[in-house]
């Protein structure tokens, strides 16, 4: 059993359920999924690029990605409709409470210079984003076998119906939000 899974049942339930006056237990919120999505742009030019970027979201998630194609054609960005152009992929239940554990508990706290992350990049909805500029913060990552630095989005869905509720599950969870 995942570390985040016991202590969103043992102490966040209780204190979600206690600060917003919830009358059933099916009503807290909690995280649905994560999807971790990696844009790989050169990937047009160098079909390499995305081999690599695929290999090192298996590293990090333990699961495979799913290679993303590109839309619409864009002739600025010299992309044709149905190219590969990234690669993503979405954990639930155990899996994503185990990347969620090491994400905040290892990864982030390895970022230079850290203050914590934005507050401000929820939708509305009470979903949050999250952006990391380099792969290199995760420690499964091997340094010598990096090419490049490659960011990637963090998309953390949850059940809440606000951004007040999803801010506050996320904070009880352990997310570093910037004071």
């Amino acid at each position: 059993m995942a570390r985040l899974n016991d202590k969103y049942k043992n102490e966040v339930a209780p204190a979600m359920m206690e600060k917003f006056g919830y009358k059933s237990v099916m009503e807290i919120p909690k995280i649905e999924k994560v999807i971790v999505n990696m844009g790989v742009g050169e990937a047009k030019d160098n079909p390499k690029a995305l081999e690599v970027a695929v290999q090192e979201l298996t590293t990090i998630t333990g699961q495979k990605p799913v290679i993303t194609k590109a839309k619409k054609s864009v002739s600025n960005f010299k992309l044709r409709e149905g190219m590969s152009i990234g690669a993503k992929t979405t954990l639930r239940g155990e899996k994503m409470y185990e990347f969620v554990d090491r994400l905040l508990n290892v990864a982030l706290p390895r970022v230079r210079d850290f203050r914590g992350v934005s507050a401000k990049a929820f939708d509305g909805r009470g979903n949050y984003a999250l952006g990391v500029k380099d792969q290199l913060i995760f420690p499964e990552i091997d340094y010598d076998k990096v090419d490049k630095a490659r960011g990637m989005d963090i998309i953390f869905v949850t059940t809440a119906k606000t951004d007040e509720e999803s801010r506050e599950l996320l904070k009880l969870m352990g997310m570093p939000f910037a004071k």
